[in-house]
């Protein structure tokens, strides 16, 4: 049994689509974005605030939760989503893109990758079955094969060694994968820049079959046009009954262009991690909070915007309490971020369930047109 998806929509100006994910722990509608919870909370936020702000699903972080506190005291305490007091779907990442980030740290082999844990030093290896493992052992709703995130840029000999080498382990993955529990198992695209290694990295995952498709190897330091291209040349190949993941990506403007171009779903750090840089979302564009110009200005981050923040705090206020580094600073702003996201995301699932999504995509740009005075 597969993970099921509908269809319910599509646009008719673009590959746009309206869908439903069903998981063991609830149902999902797409297209969506998945705040992070890299260590088993998203940081600077209480569960119910991320419920009331509209998270239908949030991302766990297999590599950081095997080092601390350990996947297998987190199946102790009842699996991820007791242990964080989270009831809805979880979906993991594989570990791979951390291990990825640890450079010198890591080798890669055809057994998987040896590392040095960033905590303490110890030597790890994290296989495909062990990644698995501990995934399953956190509870994951959505689970992700583990493959290597292609450095950018890199060499097209290593881009082939790499991703055939991600499509082995992603067939061992699927073998280790117990489908028992309800759990998904997604498959990973891979292939670089290069438009005929990532058709054939598709074409390798759909006849292996998984629940789900994701492009990894994108936000990894190319440009935005080059990330599109990649999207384009690279979704419809993918199969239009499963959902499509674009993992770790990114601005407003990306998410609009990846629903445009066929994405469903989409994760990213910026909006938590820019909150925490003072750095806000609006529709209008990026706003610093920390800039003197805001120290004594009376309205709201965003006048258009209805979220619990901008209802109830001054600009001026939330530039006082970051200045001060106050806790209360890393809290508001992501409150807002996060409500900027969820609610641009569900505006797009609005306009595609009434068939006004070009319209929408319009507006979009209109209104960021309108104001540059506020890019930081």
């Amino acid at each position: 049994m597969s993970i099921p998806f509908e269809l319910l929509a599509t646009d008719s100006k673009s590959s746009a689509r309206l869908g439903r994910l069903h998981t063991a722990h609830g149902v999902v509608e797409t297209p969506m974005f998945m705040p992070v919870g890299t260590q088993g909370t998203v940081k600077a936020m209480l569960p119910e605030t991320l419920r009331q702000l509209g998270a239908q699903i949030i991302l766990g972080n297999t590599y950081h939760l095997f080092l601390r506190p350990g996947h297998q005291l987190v199946k102790k305490m009842g699996g991820l989503h007791k242990f964080m007091n989270w009831s809805g779907p979880i979906l993991t990442d594989s570990g791979g893109f951390q291990v990825f980030s640890l450079g010198k740290l890591r080798k890669i082999d055809e057994d998987g990758v040896r590392f040095q844990s960033h905590l303490d030093g110890s030597h790890q290896l994290l296989t495909p079955e062990l990644s698995i493992e501990i995934q399953q052992a956190l509870g994951s709703d959505i689970i992700m094969v583990f493959d290597e995130c292609i450095p950018y840029p890199s060499t097209r000999e290593y881009v082939v060694d790499s991703t055939e080498r991600s499509m082995r382990w992603a067939k061992r993955c699927k073998q280790a994968h117990d489908r028992s529990d309800g759990s998904a198992l997604f498959g990973i695209v891979q292939g670089g820049m290069h438009a005929d290694l990532r058709q054939k990295s598709v074409a390798d995952l759909v006849d292996i079959g998984f629940d789900g498709y994701a492009i990894g190897g994108l936000s990894v330091g190319e440009d935005a046009q080059t990330m599109y291209e990649v999207m384009e040349y690279t979704i419809p190949h993918l199969p239009e009954e499963r959902p499509r993941y674009v993992m770790g990506v990114g601005t407003p403007e990306n998410l609009v262009e990846g629903v445009r171009r066929g994405v469903d779903m989409f994760d990213c750090v910026m909006p938590t991690r820019n909150a925490r840089n003072g750095v806000l979302f609006t529709g209008f564009g990026k706003l610093s909070i920390k800039q003197e110009r805001y120290v004594d200005d009376p309205l709201p981050i965003d006048p258009d915007c209805d979220c619990y923040v901008c209802r109830n705090y001054s600009r001026a206020y939330l530039r006082h309490i970051y200045k001060s580094n106050e806790i209360l600073s890393s809290m508001l702003n992501t409150q807002h971020n996060l409500y900027y996201y969820l609610q641009l995301m569900e505006q797009m699932r609005q306009a595609l369930s009434c068939g006004t999504f070009d319209k929408f995509c319009q507006e979009f740009y209109l209104k960021r047109q309108s104001g540059v005075e506020l890019e930081s």
